[in-house]
């Protein structure tokens, strides 16, 4: 009586080892690869998986987005500026089966590719352009690595590059480059200005010397301001007709005593 307890308690023991061995559940954003005999027999999941135990393996794979964050890598731009450099690279498993048997770590492949390939293409620029154009970088680091991963079964979504250290003798060389630019455009909107408003007098000027009235108008014009502001100066309008209607006359005068020198 007691051996055939203990006989049909191993039963159910081995049952049990066999069940557990057996049955996989997998979750929604899990693949099992499965090995039959160490061959790749097939992707299952999610859900309910059984395994022939001692013949079939199971690796399991999550394909959920990962992210990768890349160390900080040492660069020198192609203007011989030393700066430090780190990003953050988000990606995910779409072929498990390339992920499981092309490559032994992906995660570890991935991470040395991301670390040469940032060094490369951010060799490749100058400073001005790490600073300006890093949506530009982001998608050129992207796109070379979504390439060389592909055969790995791994798609990178995106890439981000988080922080351009520079060192402090360079940024105080920025702010002076920086403010130097700043002046040459203030410069060169000054001078614009001034030709404009030259251009714009000289309409002007054109304009009221086709109406000698205009003229008139606006010397009482500008009587108007200088009257309604708290001044003490005065100010005599003196007509333009009237100067050259004096200096006519001086002519004139100048002209008879002339005629009658030249005559005694």
């Amino acid at each position: 009586m007691f051996y055939d307890l203990t006989f049909y308690f191993a039963i159910g023991v081995l049952v049990l080892l066999f069940l557990f061995a057996a049955i996989k559940i997998l979750r929604e954003y899990e693949r099992g690869v499965i090995f039959t005999l160490g061959r790749f027999t097939g992707v299952k999941g999610p859900g309910l998986i059984i395994l022939i135990p001692l013949v079939q393996q199971m690796v399991r794979v999550d394909l959920r987005v990962r992210v990768l964050d890349v160390p900080t890598q040492d660069v020198i731009s192609r203007d011989n500026v030393s700066v430090r450099v780190n990003a953050v690279i988000y990606f995910r498993v779409i072929d498990p089966e390339r992920a499981t048997i092309q490559v032994e770590n992906f995660m570890q492949a991935t991470s040395e590719l991301a670390q040469t390939t940032l060094r490369s293409v951010l060799g490749k620029h100058e400073l001005d352009e790490m600073l300006a154009e890093r949506d530009k970088l982001n998608s050129d680091i992207q796109e070379i690595l979504d390439a060389q991963t592909d055969a790995w079964g791994i798609k990178v979504a995106n890439v981000e590059i988080k922080h351009v250290d520079i060192d402090p003798t360079m940024v105080r060389a920025i702010a002076r480059q920086a403010e130097a630019e700043r002046e040459r455009r203030a410069k060169i909107i000054n001078a614009e200005g001034e030709a404009q408003a030259a251009q714009k007098l000289l309409e002007a000027a054109n304009i009221l010397s086709k109406q000698p009235e205009a003229m008139q108008l606006r010397y009482l014009s500008t009587l108007n301001v200088i009257a309604g502001e708290k001044s003490s100066t005065i100010v005599f309008p003196f007509p333009v007709e009237l100067s050259k209607f004096l200096a006519g006359l001086g002519e004139g005068g100048t002209k008879t005593q002339v005629g009658t020198r030249t005559r005694g």
